[in-house]
Order: structure tokens, then C-alpha cells, then sequence
């Protein structure tokens, strides 16, 4: 009887802990290839989202920005990426939204050339720049802060991972990019190095996007979303290594080159002032390049409510008016 008993007790367990593993609340959430973007990473190989009972499912693409498209209607629930793009698909569809800052980029990024050896040679060549992501973000304040003029350079639209085969080919002669592309094209390329890197010119920023429309309908795994990120950027503030062994996994990249390149990155997780002046800053410089549809209905464009839930302190900012 006894045995029975315990055969009972244990299907009943089994059953249950299967209905518990079912009522976990699914997302799609997407972002690029680079370790910069580690909060996705961290949250998902850590185990983050599945402690704070989300079953996420985390696509990838060539770029952060690249992914944004995806919140329109709804297709992913959250995205990780820079400001040119969430800007552009919030006037597409305003349920594209901001909910936090994840990361501040700090020599991180770059303009690789080959066989030229200083900003000076780069006039009259042809320059890859992936447009509508932080790689044109980055190239627009470099050539503003070094008072250069843009009609001195060709312009190219490459996507970052198809830099390096693009200036070993000699489609460009040089590139305005992110890590890891730009290790691993002066390692791999002969005569390539970075001319420049972001110190003084921009620390480039990646935020997190979500539907606005999900996270209305969805309230409660919006904010276990959320809590999985502040675990995430914990874990990256307090024990690097451990978080670069889980980004290192995702993105089967070189454990000692993912180390290294995270201690480029300013992993933090808020929204305040300086958030809301930098997203300014691009609106800025979307509206001067042509590119801005319309001005941004910053009421509309920052959604502090699901992070404000989760870490008030975070939050601090007076939007534009």
C-alpha cells in the first residue's frame, strides 16, 4: 500500500511540476551578434528567464537594429539594441517603445582601415557603414567631431558581419563598426587597423525595446522579463568572468576575446536624464541626415511603467517637450 502511496505521490508530482513547466509564459525576444549585447545572453544562458518563469526564445540577426522591425506587430515581445532604429520603427508603429538602457559602450567601437594609417587618408575612399544601425550612429558623430565633411567619403551600406570580407575584397577600404568585427578583421585582414576608435567622439548606448501593445496585455511576464534583466546585468557587474562564459557559449566565441571585450562595455540597467538627452542627440541626427519621418512624441516613445515596477530608483528623467 505504502509503495502504491509513493507511486501516486510521484506521478502526481511529475504531473504537476509538467503543468508548472507549461503555465511558464512564452516570449520571442531578438538582438544581434556581439558580446555588447550580453544582458540577452546572460539572462537566457544563466538561467534568468527561466528563474523568473519566462520560456524565451532568443533569435539573432546581424545586428541589433536589424531586429527592431520585428516589434512591429508584435512578430518578438523585446529587443536589445541602438537608438537610430527604435527611433525610426517607434514612427512605424508606436507600440515600439523604450523600457530601460542597458549599456553604455566605451572604446568599443571604430573605423577600420587598410593600408591607411590615419583619419587624414580616409578622404576619397569608399567606407562600409551598416545605415540605420549605431555603425551609421557612430560614423555621423565621428565625421561631426572631427569637423570632417561627409561628401569626402563613399559611402557603402554593409551589414557588420560582412565587413571583413567586404575590405579583404577590396569593396571598401575601410569600415565604421563594433566589436568583435573590429578584432577580428586587423587580426584576420593583413594591413588593417582600427584608424579611431569612439573615445572623445561618442559612447553609443543599447537600449531595450519592447511591444507596447504585449506588455499592456501581458503585465505580469513583462515585468518577470524585466527582473531576468536587472539578474542579468547583476551577474555582468559582479562576476564577469561567470558572465562571460555565458556569452562566450551563446555566441561560440573565444572565452579570453569575450573577457576582453566586455571589459569595453558599461553594463547597466536604467533610465534617466542623460538616457533621454542621448536619444535626443540621435533624433538629432536623424533630422539632419533627412532620415527622421516625423519628430518623436517622446510621451509615446519612453515607456518607464513595466522597469519603474521593478527598480524605481532606476528611473529619473523630465522628457522633452
Amino acid at each position: 500500500m505504502n509503495r502504491l502511496l509513493a507511486a501516486a505521490l510521484l506521478v502526481a508530482g511529475l504531473v504537476s511540476a509538467g503543468t508548472a513547466q507549461a503555465q511558464k509564459a512564452k516570449m520571442t525576444i531578438a538582438t544581434g551578434v556581439d558580446p555588447s549585447l550580453g544582458t540577452f545572453y546572460v539572462a537566457k544562458v544563466g538561467g534568468f528567464f527561466d528563474k523568473h518563469g519566462l520560456d524565451v526564445q532568443l533569435n539573432t540577426g546581424p545586428s541589433g537594429s536589424a531586429m527592431v522591425a520585428f516589434l512591429v506587430q508584435n512578430q518578438v515581445q523585446a529587443v536589445l539594441a541602438a537608438e537610430q532604429a527604435g527611433i525610426q520603427n517607434f514612427n512605424l508603429d508606436n507600440n515600439v517603445v523604450v523600457a530601460a538602457q542597458a549599456m553604455q559602450m566605451l572604446r568599443y567601437f571604430g573605423v577600420v582601415a587598410r593600408n591607411i594609417d590615419s583619419v587624414e587618408g580616409l578622404k576619397g575612399k569608399k567606407i562600409g557603414v551598416s545605415l540605420g544601425s549605431a555603425s551609421e550612429v557612430f560614423w555621423r558623430a565621428f565625421v561631426e567631431k572631427l569637423n570632417l565633411n561627409p561628401r569626402d567619403y563613399t559611402i557603402v551600406n554593409v551589414d557588420p558581419p560582412e565587413m571583413l570580407a567586404a575590405i579583404q575584397r577590396g569593396n571598401i577600404d575601410a569600415f565604421s563598426a563594433w566589436e568583435p568585427w573590429l578584432t577580428r578583421t586587423t587580426q584576420a585582414v593583413p594591413g588593417t587597423k582600427i584608424v579611431r576608435d569612439n573615445e572623445g567622439i561618442i559612447n553609443p548606448r543599447n537600449f531595450v525595446y519592447i511591444n507596447k501593445g504585449w506588455a499592456a496585455q501581458n503585465p505580469e511576464a513583462a515585468v518577470a522579463f524585466m527582473r531576468a534583466l536587472v539578474d542579468a546585468t547583476q551577474l555582468l557587474r559582479s562576476n564577469p568572468d561567470e558572465a562571460a562564459k555565458h556569452i562566450s557559449t551563446f555566441l561560440k566565441m573565444d572565452a579570453a576575446l569575450t573577457r576582453e571585450l566586455i571589459g569595453k562595455v558599461n553594463f547597466d540597467l536604467y533610465l534617466d536624464q542623460s538616457s533621454i538627452d542621448h536619444l535626443k542627440r540621435i533624433e538629432a541626427q536623424l533630422q539632419e541626415g533627412g532620415k527622421l519621418a516625423k519628430p518623436i512624441d517622446w510621451e509615446k516613445f519612453i515607456y518607464a511603467d513595466v522597469f519603474r515596477k521593478v527598480q524605481p530608483d532606476r528611473v529619473s528623467f523630465t522628457l522633452p517637450k
